[in-house]
């Protein structure tokens, strides 16, 4: 049964539980538990952290704490009660010292954050702030022990709040203000109070330091007594055991600087063993050097000890003297430096010992000195006599008097402490403190030799007599801790005559037995003979005191030494008392008979010095004779007169002597000596105002109270006072009036102190003369104050001494009247000072300062005082308020007020009282602050807020609407209100406190928000109807937004347990001021028109605060808005525009989340649905919403730690939303700029430059001039234009894009030219030009195209379920692609297949990312079909302005055949169009709509085998320029792949699949495709055959064996063949191992036939796109193969041509027409991998880059005769396929019928067809080779040696590698790689390349990883300088032999191009940014020319066109859009 607790009610968890039970309450140990109810063991409640979650938990893992429970039994049910019942439950506090309940909270949170320095290398502050806590933790341990006395808790609460100050400043948490250690409540003190412990605790924090008051106390405290220091001192032990004597070791207190010593010495006896020469004295060996001042402490001061032994004259000689005899002779001497050690001995409070080494003296005559010699280090001068030598003592610091050194030490007393005083007085001599020591030392003497041989050993021997001649008994102190002795004797110094003892002794002589008394020096001479006798030889005196009374002077005092003998007699010691005992003696001596016993030696002499620490005696003659004033009554006026002249030390020692002289000379005769003994009075309280005795205060208060006996003082006091203030109008002089004035503190103490000592006496009789001499004495006061001082400065001084003191006189007043009566005299004394315009500068601080003192004084306390005095002190604080003077006084003032009022605020007149402030204060403190503010004066801000928030904190419902009620007109309200709400949010703008001060900040906005709910209603009634106002509404919306949005205010952001403070304390502000804000609004009306939109952006500023409540209550705010506005202008435009506006500011700022954007729209639309306007609204709610979901993405990216593409994405994403969906210009060209920065930070320079051609298009080449914005200046249009464009055209130079900077050059010309402007016309065409060479000269870095799919809802808003293409980076592959993205997107799953994701995918909480490459397709397809145009130009074009993409993924149709797979080998290709062409804004654009054809598998095998081809013949071509390199590793890999694989069943493969007569019969409509599969083949044959001559010739010997091989495999291959192609065998030379001339093969064919050129279509550029794999070398490895990513190389090499081989062109085709035709031949060769693999076929697919010659006619060539037109124009009516032209590699000879075989043709179009021109941006420039055959080349001799093609590398073979699925790593076909599906040496012609798949589309480059754009070579009959042939035989010579026929020229048109009139040139595409040109024919052999001398390339992946003029086509259409198109 669970029952309630009544004591467990609190308790702290002592071992974690993890709630494994059903209800259970997770707890972590240290957490603290509150307790409802209990049950057999168990537990129920709830967790401090989590107050609402309860459960149950073990009642043995708490370890309950005692507890005060407030509303016991009350259960919190749930966390929704309103927050006016919130503490209705129950609630407990632990019961402890607050102290501790802070640390515990304070090391919580810590805690996290100590964590999170680790983690942020800050390791430094790490490590200090651990130290720091466990040293909290081990004080609040001290603390909960209870063992501590009072002064160690407060020592101990000190230190743990140093330490939370410096860890909460370190950390950045908040000041916590304090009171003598403890937080304070906010509630229980004024805010003026609360600010000032805010300033002190920061001070405390910055010093790190204990908050000790040293400051000066207030005038009204009593003086702190300063604080006294002691030392104690332990003999712990002497470590001596060679003397083997007893010691004395003296201790002292020496300072260095000043070379004194100045304590007594503590002496310590001891024996030859090293212990106490008195055994009680074991343990005992301490003593307490007392009354060192703090300045003392600052000395140099040092631990002095002698050592003196006693024994033998010579330690080590024994003959020196008797046994029996010993003397006192010095040994050694050991110091301790005070300042090194002080800081340990404060730190440890408790002894701590110290080892001090011992020196000996190298020289006796130098003992005196040893000390100071070894502080200097004079090392000398002394010596160690052994390492082990030295005194152990012990050390500790005590502070305080010495009753409380007793009280807490009592141990150190037990053990017979030893009190060790300084030689002077301490710094305060209590009254009753009597003392009269005399100290002497013992300095030096000078004596005669006395006829002897050697020097003396001198001992002086002393004794204190009395003037009977008696020896004085203990009157003699060696020093403390031994008791007194009656003689003295000094130690020996061995051998000296001018011995140095430097020896103090105290003479403690009883003051009755000091007068009379005299000092006597007895000298012997000490022999070390068998005798040992002391011998006597002089003696010398000096009496104690003088003549006159005197005592003997602090002096060093030189006497004289008398002669004398043993036999000598002191008995009568008149004898020698009236000889004179020094020199001044003797002055007063003059004749002095010479027939005296006693001779004085005048060769010898004696010192000693004196000093004097005595209460009783004085040194000084007029103090003497004041105190014996009776003796000369007739000299009291001279005596008092001369006061004035001793010195202050004196008058201090006796100041109670004195005093109470005064006052009896008073007594004696009142009317002669009152007014002397009135000044001497004076003087003596003005010395105690001086601070080097200010400390003496004490002293008068204590005699004042305990020991004045004037009974009758005050009357002549007060008549002297009064006598001295009336004459103060009159006397010029005034010095002793200011004195008078200066004392008045103490005059009135002594009146009153006289008063009560009388009407005690005289039971209280003359009480009405008393007060009536007061009031009297008030009226002279007033007088003086009253007096006009602006003329005289010497009563200004008067004035200010008396208003200095006056407040000082309250406290001795309420001892004799009442409150009420002593307020009267103050009012009427402060009312008297003339206002601050009558008076100067100085006279108003004084007078200030007189009435602060007045407001800090007892009598201000009372409320009956306050009653009387307040309208005073109000009064001079508004006059002074109101002209801005003194306003840090008045401040200060202010500040007690309100803390007076407010610990008084239970009394009832503190209602009245505030009133009167009001009044009075308010208004002139907002005009005060509005001045201050405007300043910006910090601290004065800070004093006045504080004031004003005191003011208003005191304010209740009456005071308010007193306060509304006085003002006589609504101007004044109006004033009133915009006054305090412009102070209010000048303290929110200000941050006038600063930040860490969280408890002033809450506290200030609590009473910032209950002012305004009072202030609203006033408002609301005065200022909406008629007398509407905007200034005070939009005054007053203003502060209630600045209030929402105050940092301070933002509880999200703080700590749990914090918040949860604040909320109980205050609660959610920020609602509260919402709550007001939204009633304000509603009561506006019609006037909300007038804040639409100006408070637009402010309320949207509160909306997007992450306040739940306060969101819902302002959103329906903008509905509001809208609807008015649609009432007034039928729209809501500017509620549209603005919102938009300063949301964008807004979010970027960092406000707003996704929950405001749901609830915004949820809000709105909710409203908007039931307005005739809904339609327009609920469009403008849904942009918004759109709006802020991209604004919130954006403020992510850039936030967060995003990589630049993520933020340039986001930025291209908001920035089109402006352009496109809300039109907002101004904010569309910030993003353009921001998206601009990016790009320049990325080094996209060229996507940065398309970003600000953006701009560039709005502007307009006009002088409209344009505002300043953003970093542009003002100026016009056509400036900020030409600005931009020149911005443009660099950033396109450095992204090296010149094609799109050139048409801006253009138009800036065309800008320059039509302003004359020429100097900018030149540097523009040198511009232009530049980019013309650097185009034809620089090598580019083609990149690659990626394909993106972003899926899941967990990506960004403007990814989420979308898919792009981005551009790549330099070198980038497909995986390093893949790396990046998934870096960028950690939390990302890269998708393993192609397929689109399905809703599971799309609609899941994940991030899924599917990559593969895309290959581009060109739109500019014209161009890189045109001949003439330079590869280097051609390459720009093929990978920039492409928007369309292309992806293959081969798939089985239908069952698939086991034995032959190709059967049903589709592919699926995949047509990717982008919203935007790329390079654009953005590296990457979204995919705006897909396309899929399928291509069929004969369409698939055509393009295989065709790219086999290509790939062969371009690997060819580049070993025919290799002659001079032995390596042919790459021809022999790639021939013995395709040889190899045929042999095996390759191509055989597709004969059996498409040749077979069912498949025939089954197709019929696949007839020509079979055909065209078959010429493939045939021409493949060939190919491999000019292969085989080539590896002939550059074969190895060593690779013989495999040559050999290949042809043999070879001759298989074509036997295979032979009965599909009969006349095979008739093909290839090398076939046969002989060197048959191929012109003899090529001749024997006919000429190309019309039915030829209609067979060209095959080779459009349909069929040639696709993709292509190296497979096995078997067949069916390629039936397994699935998508991969496309590789497409291109390669081609420039051969020789001998100079007759044109003749026999000439003879192979006569026919004219063909002359001059142009053909380009390249290879393509694409792989793929294989298709059964199920990794992510990131199917990169490899377009062929189409070069088609332009029609003849456009060439300025010969027409097709009409016999073959129909056959050319029923080739153009087909699709736009591509036309392959003719090549010069295989020139068919034409027959005399113009028709050609079967066999001619096949082979013609087999070489010709193959002729295209690829590129892939991914080779080096070693990679890319060149491969062009032109037929005109052969009208000129060329020399033998072909043009130098850059090397290829195993590595980048032609068997390209396949870029594998992005989950594995990039290969290459170096031959080991078993990443490809079959090994270096198995590619197939025919299979191990697949091109799939049909396209109406331009035709695209198959390139991605290692192809080269091949260059296109143009030339007409007459062009030179020559071409070079390719070489395909071995032998040139009988090639040429047997070429007879012209050359051919092609007919095929050029796909995609319209065929128009053959007589007349077809119309060329437009070029981008460019006009049409003509043909420039001579220009372009120009160019070839120089592409003959093209330098070899490097082995970068670049394309190296050699150079062109027509480059700027490609911005064109982009500039005017795309219209010529």
């Amino acid at each position: 049964m669970w029952t309630p607790t009544e004591e467990e009610k609190y308790g702290v968890v002592i071992c974690s539980f993890r709630g494994s039970v059903p209800q259970g309450l997770v707890l972590e140990i240290g957490e603290t538990v509150q307790i409802l109810e209990k049950c057999e063991g168990w537990y129920r409640g709830v967790s401090t952290k989590k107050p609402n979650v309860k459960g149950i938990f073990p009642a043995n893992y708490i370890h309950l704490k005692k507890a005060i429970v407030s509303n016991r039994g009350v259960l919190k049910l749930f966390c929704w009660i309103p927050r006016l019942s919130q503490r209705q439950y129950e609630t407990v506090v632990p019961l402890e010292d607050s102290i501790v309940t802070e640390v515990t909270a304070t090391l919580q949170e810590w805690a996290s954050l100590w964590k999170q320095l680790y983690v942020k290398h800050k390791v430094d502050l790490f490590y200090k702030l651990r130290h720091v806590m466990n040293e909290l933790i081990d004080l609040r341990r001290q603390l909960l022990s209870g063992h501590l006395t009072q002064d160690q808790v407060r020592e101990v609460k000190r230190h743990i709040t140093v330490r939370l100050d410096w860890g909460n400043e370190h950390l950045g948490l908040d000041l916590v203000p304090r009171k003598d250690f403890e937080v304070v409540d906010s509630d229980q003190i004024s805010v003026s109070d609360l600010y000032k412990m805010h300033l002190s605790s920061r001070q405390s924090v910055q010093q790190s330091t204990s908050q000790v008051d040293t400051m000066r106390p207030r005038h009204g405290e009593t003086c702190r007594m300063p604080v006294p220091h002691h030392f104690f001192l332990s003999l712990k032990s002497f470590t001596y055991n060679t003397i083997g004597e007893d010691t004395d070791v003296f201790f002292s207190l020496y300072d260095m600087r000043e070379g004194k010593q100045i304590s007594e010495r503590f002496l310590v006896r001891l024996n030859k063993n090293g212990g106490p020469r008195n055994p009680e004295k074991i343990e005992r060996m301490c003593a307490l050097f007392t009354d060192l001042s703090s300045k003392d402490m600052k000395r140099d001061l040092y631990i002095v000890a002698h050592v003196i032994r006693i024994g033998r004259m010579l330690l080590n000689d024994s003959k020196k003297g008797p046994p029996h005899l010993h003397y006192r002779r010095p040994y050694g001497c050991a110091v301790l430096s005070i300042l090194d050690v002080l800081q340990s001995l404060t730190e440890v409070k408790e002894e701590k010992d110290f080892v001090l080494k011992v020196y000996t003296c190298n020289n006796e005559s130098e003992w005196s000195q040893i000390h100071e010699n070894i502080i200097r280090k004079s090392s000398a001068k002394y010596s160690a006599p052994s390492a082990s030598h030295g005194l152990i003592i012990s050390l500790q610091l005590l502070r305080g008097d010495m009753e409380q050194i007793r009280r807490e030490n009592p141990m150190v007393f037990n053990r017979g402490l030893a009190i060790t005083r300084k030689l002077g007085f301490p710094d305060v001599i209590m009254p009753g403190d009597i003392r009269n020591d005399l100290y002497l030392t013992l300095e030096k003497g000078d004596f005669e030799r006395g006829g002897k041989s050697v020097q003396k050993n001198i001992e002086v021997t002393m004794y204190v007599l009395y003037a009977d001649g008696e020896i004085l008994k203990d009157c003699i102190s060696l020093g403390s801790g031994e008791t007194n002795r009656s003689s003295y004797h000094s130690f020996v110094l061995y051998h000296s005559n001018s011995p140095r003892w430097g020896e103090i002794i105290k003479l403690p002589i009883p003051i009755d037995r000091f007068r009379g008394s005299h000092l006597r020096f007895e000298f012997r001479h000490c022999s070390t003979k068998d005798k040992g006798e002391k011998k006597l030889f002089g003696f010398a005196f000096s009496p104690l005191m003088r003549d006159d009374g005197t005592t003997l002077s602090d002096d060093i005092h030189e006497l004289y030494v008398y002669k004398c003998d043993e036999n000598s007699t002191f008995n009568n010691h008149a004898l020698y008392l009236g000889l004179p005992c020094c020199k001044e003696d003797y002055n007063g001596c003059p004749n002095i008979p010479s027939s005296l016993i006693f001779q004085r030696s005048t060769k010898e002499s004696f010192f000693i010095s004196t000093q004097l620490s005595s209460t009783k005696l004085t040194q000084n003659v007029d103090l003497l004779a004041l105190l014996k004033w009776k003796a000369f009554p007739d000299r009291i006026m001279d005596v008092l007169g001369r006061l004035r002249h001793v010195s202050g030390e004196e008058i201090v020692k006796f100041l109670q002597d004195i005093l109470d002289t005064l006052f009896v000379i008073l007594d004696d005769n009142t009317e002669k000596y009152g007014l002397l003994v009135f000044q001497s009075l004076v003087f003596i309280i003005n010395l105690l105002r001086d601070i080097k005795y200010f400390h003496f205060r004490p002293v008068m208060d204590t005699y004042i109270q305990k020991h004045f006996a004037g009974a009758l003082a005050y009357k002549e006091l007060i008549r002297c006072l009064k006598w001295y203030m009336d004459c103060s109008a009159e006397l010029i002089r005034q010095d002793h009036i200011q004195e008078a004035m200066r004392a008045l503190e103490y005059l009135f103490k002594f009146i009153v102190q006289s008063r009560i000592l009388y009407s005690r006496a005289t039971c209280g009789m003359e009480e009405e003369q008393f007060r009536s001499s007061i009031q009297e004495l008030f009226q002279s006061i007033r007088f003086v104050l009253s007096l006009d001082s602006r003329n005289s400065e010497t009563l200004l001084f008067t004035q200010a001494a008396l208003l200095n003191s006056f407040p000082t006189i309250f406290d001795e007043l309420l001892q004799m009247f009442t409150v009420q009566e002593v307020a009267e005299f103050v009012r009427g004394t402060l009312g008297s000072m003339p206002s601050t315009v009558h008076i100067g500068q100085s006279m108003d601080v004084v007078k200030l300062q007189s009435i602060a003192r007045t407001v800090d004084s007892r009598l201000f306390s009372f409320s009956e005082s306050r009653r009387i005095l307040l309208p005073v002190v109000l009064h001079h604080i508004h006059l002074h308020l109101r002209q801005q003077k003194e306003l840090l006084i008045c401040s200060g003032i202010l500040g007690s007020i309100f803390s007076i009022v407010k610990t008084s605020s239970l009394e009832a007149d503190v209602m009245e009282e505030v009133e009167m402030m009001v009044e009075s204060l308010l208004d002139v403190l907002l005009q005060t602050l509005l001045t201050i503010m405007s300043k910006s004066h910090a601290q004065e801000a800070g004093e006045y807020v504080s004031c004003l928030l005191s003011l208003l904190r005191q304010m209740c419902d009456t005071h308010f609407q007193h306060l509304l009620d006085n003002f006589q007109s609504k101007d004044e309200l109006k004033e009133f209100l915009l006054k305090i709400f412009c102070v209010f949010r000048n303290l929110m703008k200000m941050s006038v406190f600063p930040r860490d001060w969280m408890v002033m900040r809450l506290l200030t906005s609590n009473i910032i928000v209950t002012t305004v709910q009072y202030l609203s209603s006033a408002l609301h009634k005065n200022f909406t109807e008629t007398d509407f106002d905007f200034k005070v509404w939009n005054s007053y919306f203003s502060l209630a937004v600045l209030f929402i949005n105050q940092p301070s205010l933002q509880l999200e952001i703080i700590t749990s347990a914090k918040r949860k403070k604040i909320l109980d304390k205050y609660g959610d502000m920020r609602v509260m001021m919402a709550y007001e804000l939204f009633s304000m609004w509603q009561n506006l009306g019609e006037h909300k028109i007038h804040f639409i939109p100006g408070m637009i952006g402010p309320f949207l500023g509160v909306t997007l605060v992450p306040q739940p409540e306060v969101r819902n209550i302002m959103i329906p705010i903008f509905h509001d808005m809208m609807d008015w506005e649609q009432r007034k202008n039928g729209n809501f435009k500017q509620v549209e525009a603005e919102l938009i506006d300063k949301l964008d500011s807004m979010v970027s700022e960092g406000k707003g989340d996704e929950s405001y954007r749901e609830l915004f729209s949820l809000l709105l639309l909710e409203k908007v649905e039931q307005e005739t306007w809904r339609e327009t609204g609920i469009s403008f709610v849904t942009s918004v919403t759109r709006l802020m979901e991209r604004l919130l993405d954006y403020r992510d990216c850039m936030k967060g730690e995003e990589t630049e593409n993520k933020k340039i994405g986001c930025t291209v994403n908001l920035m089109n939303f402006y352009k496109s969906e809300i039109n907002k210009e101004e904010m569309y060209i910030r993003y353009i700029h921001k998206l601009c920065d990016m790009h320049l930070q990325a080094e996209n320079y060229t996507e940065a430059a398309f970003t600000l051609l953006l701009y560039c298009e709005l502007l307009q080449w006009e002088d409209r001039p344009l505002r300043e914005f953003l970093h542009y200046p003002s100026q016009t249009e056509w400036q900020r234009k030409e600005g931009l464009c020149r911005k443009i055209i660099h950033y396109f130079n450095k992204g090296k894009s010149w094609e799109f900077g050139i048409p801006l050059c253009r138009e800036l010309a065309c800008q320059y030219e039509s302003l004359y402007d020429y100097q900018s016309l030149s540097w523009i065409r040198k511009m232009e030009a530049s980019y013309y060479d650097n185009i034809m000269e620089q090598q580019r870095l083609e990149p690659e195209f990626f394909r993106v799919g972003f899926y899941g809802r967990k990506f960004p808003f403007f990814l989420r379920n979308k898919e792009y293409v981005c551009r790549g980076h330099d070198y980038e592959r497909l995986e390093a692609f893949q790396q990046r993205m998934l870096s960028e997107f950690p939390q990302a799953v890269a998708m393993q297949h192609p397929n689109h994701p399905d809703d599971a995918i799309l609609q899941c909480d994940a991030q899924y990312l599917q990559i593969y490459a895309v290959t581009p397709i060109p739109d500019y397809v014209d161009v890189l079909q045109m001949d003439r145009v330079p590869d280097r130009v051609k390459s720009f074009y093929r990978v920039n302005n492409v928007r369309k993409f292309r992806y293959d993924r081969p798939f089985h149709k239908g069952p698939k055949d086991k034995e032959n797979e190709f059967k049903s080998l589709w592919i699926e290709r995949t047509t990717l169009t982008l919203t935007h062409s790329l390079p654009g804004i953005s590296r990457w654009f979204e995919v705006e709509r897909r396309e899929l054809v399928e291509v069929s598998p004969l369409e698939n095998a055509i393009q295989v085998v065709e790219n086999k081809n290509q790939e062969l013949r371009s690997l060819i071509s580049q070993y025919q320029h290799k002659q001079v390199h032995g390596n042919i590793n790459l021809l022999s890999m790639c021939l013995n792949g395709v040889i190899d694989a045929a042999v095996n069943g390759g191509v055989a493969r597709y004969q059996e699949a498409f040749f077979d007569k069912d498949y025939i019969n089954k197709h019929p409509g696949d007839a020509e495709k079979i055909t065209q599969l078959k010429e493939l083949m045939q021409e493949q044959v060939h190919v491999l055959g000019v292969g085989l001559a080539v590896h002939e010739k550059f074969v190895h010997p060593e690779m013989r064996p495999l040559h050999k091989k290949l042809i043999d495999q070879f001759q298989m291959m074509r036997a295979s063949l032979y009965h599909e192609f009969p006349g095979l065998d008739k093909l290839s030379p090398a076939c046969s191992g002989t060197s048959t001339p191929r012109g003899n093969v090529l001749a024997s064919h006919s000429p190309m036939s019309p039915e030829s050129i209609k067979m060209t279509h095959r080779h459009s550029p349909m069929n040639l796109m696709g993709t292509g794999r190296h497979s096995s070398s078997s067949l069916s490895s390629h039936a397994s193969s699935e998508a991969g990513n496309m590789v497409m190389l291109g390669d081609g090499s420039m051969g020789d041509a001998p100079e007759d081989l044109y003749h026999h062109m000439q003879l192979a085709y006569p026919n004219p027409r063909y002359q001059g035709s142009i053909t380009n031949v390249s290879v393509l060769s694409s792989s793929q991998a294989s298709p059964s693999s199920s990794s992510l076929s990131s199917t990169h697919s490899a377009p062929s880059q189409m070069i088609t010659s332009a029609p003849s006619s456009a060439r300025g060539s010969p027409s097709l005769p009409d016999k073959y037109r129909h056959a050319r124009e029923m080739m153009l009516l087909l699709p736009t396929y591509r036309d392959r032209p003719s090549s010069a590699m295989y020139p068919a000879a034409i027959l005399e019928n113009g028709q050609p075989p079967n066999f001619q043709r096949a082979l013609f179009q087999q070489v010709v067809g193959a002729c295209k021109p690829c590129s892939d941006p991914n080779l080096s420039v070693a990679e890319k080779g060149h491969y062009s055959l032109h037929f005109d080349a052969f009208h000129h001799p060329l020399g033998d040696t072909p043009p130098a093609l850059p090397a290829r590398t195993l590595r980048k073979s032609p068997l390209h590698p396949i870029p594998a699925s992005p989950t594995s790593p990039q290969s290459g076909l170096d031959g080991s790689n078993s990443t490809l599906s079959g090994s270096a040496s198995s590619g197939v012609s025919s299979l191990s390349e697949s091109n799939f798949g049909h396209s109406s589309e331009a035709p695209p480059r198959t390139d991605t990883m290692d192809s080269m754009p091949s260059q296109a070579w143009n030339a007409d009959e007459d062009l030179e300088p020559p071409y070079l042939p390719v070489h395909y035989s071995l032998s040139e010579s009988a090639v040429l032999d047997s070429i007879k026929a012209q050359p051919c020229r092609s007919h095929s048109a050029p796909g995609c191009v319209i065929p128009q009139d053959p007589m007349d040139p077809p119309a060329l595409p437009p070029k981008p940014y460019h006009p049409r040109l003509p043909a420039l024919e001579h220009d372009e052999g120009v160019l070839l020319r120089e592409e003959t001398e093209r330098p070899r390339g490097l082995h970068r992946k670049a394309s190296l066109p050699p150079g062109s003029t027509k480059e700027e086509q490609a911005r064109m259409a982009w500039e005017h859009g795309r219209g010529e198109q």
